[in-house]
C-alpha cells in the first residue's frame, strides 16, 4: 500500500498541494462541467483516499494506463492497484463512482417507455459495457408498454447458438410475461461492426419471436468507439 495512502490527518492549510486542492476545489464548484481536465478529474477523486501530497502524478499515471476516464473507472480493481500510488481504498474510490455511474444512467432507463429514451438507454449500455474486456450479451425484455420488466444477462463470450439460443430467448420472454426485447451485446476490441454470425443469430431470434408473438425490436452492439443498431442498418 503506498505510504500516501489512508492517511489518517485530515487535510490541513499548511500541509503539501492544500493550495492546489483548494484551486482544484473551487475550479470544480464554480467551473462547470468542463472546468476540470480528465487527469484533474482523478486528482480530485483521489484527494479522500490520498489525505495529503500530490496525487497529480498517480491521475496521470492512471490516464496513461488506461487510456481515459472511463477506462480508469472500469478498470479491473486489481490492475488499478498495479499503477503505483494505489491502494485498495483509493481503488474503492474509483470504483464507487463507476457504480454511480452506473445506477444514475439506469435510472433514466427504469420505468421509462424504452423506445421513447433511447438515449438514455445508450448512454446507460455504453457506461456498462463499453469497456468489457470480454464478449457479453443480454436480452432486455419488454412489456406491452416498451417498459424494461427484465435486463437478462445470457452470458460471455461469442454471440452464437452455443451462447444464446432462440428458443431459449423466446420462451423466458413468454415465461416472464415479455411482448418483445432487444439484445445487446458488446464487442471488446472497440469497433462495434456487426459480424455474419451478430446478424444470423438475430434473425433467427427474430423469425422464432414472430412465430410466437415477441417482437425483436433492436440488436445493439455496444464497442468503446461507439454503437450499431442492426435495426438502423436494415438488418432486421
Amino acid at each position: 500500500m503506498p505510504q500516501a495512502e489512508e492517511n489518517s490527518k485530515k487535510d490541513s492549510p499548511d500541509h503539501a498541494g492544500a493550495g492546489h486542492r483548494a484551486r482544484l476545489r473551487e475550479r470544480l464548484l464554480n467551473g462547470g462541467a468542463e472546468a476540470l481536465a480528465d487527469y484533474e478529474v482523478l486528482e480530485y477523486l483521489l484527494f479522500a483516499a490520498i489525505r495529503q501530497g500530490d496525487t497529480k502524478p498517480v491521475a496521470k499515471a492512471l490516464i496513461k494506463r488506461f487510456g481515459s476516464l472511463a477506462g480508469v473507472l472500469n478498470a479491473d480493481p486489481g490492475a488499478l492497484q498495479r499503477v503505483e500510488g494505489i491502494g485498495l481504498t483509493s481503488a474503492a474510490a474509483l470504483k464507487t463512482v463507476a457504480l454511480a455511474a452506473r445506477r444514475m444512467a439506469r435510472s433514466e432507463v427504469r420505468d421509462k417507455p424504452v423506445l421513447g429514451s433511447w438515449q438514455a438507454l445508450l448512454d446507460y449500455l455504453a457506461i456498462d459495457m463499453a469497456h468489457l474486456t470480454v464478449e457479453r450479451v443480454r436480452v432486455l425484455y419488454l412489456d406491452t408498454r416498451n417498459r424494461l420488466i427484465d435486463d437478462h444477462h445470457v452470458g460471455d463470450g461469442s454471440i452464437d447458438e452455443a451462447a444464446i439460443h432462440p428458443r431459449e430467448v423466446i420462451r423466458r420472454a413468454l415465461d416472464i410475461g415479455a411482448s418483445a426485447l432487444i439484445l445487446v451485446h458488446n464487442h471488446p476490441s472497440g469497433c462495434p461492426e456487426p459480424s455474419r454470425a451478430d446478424i444470423q443469430i438475430t434473425n433467427r431470434i427474430a423469425e422464432a419471436g414472430r412465430l410466437l408473438g415477441v417482437t425483436v425490436h433492436d440488436h445493439v452492439i455496444i464497442g468503446r468507439e461507439g454503437h450499431v443498431s442492426l435495426r438502423s442498418k436494415g438488418l432486421i
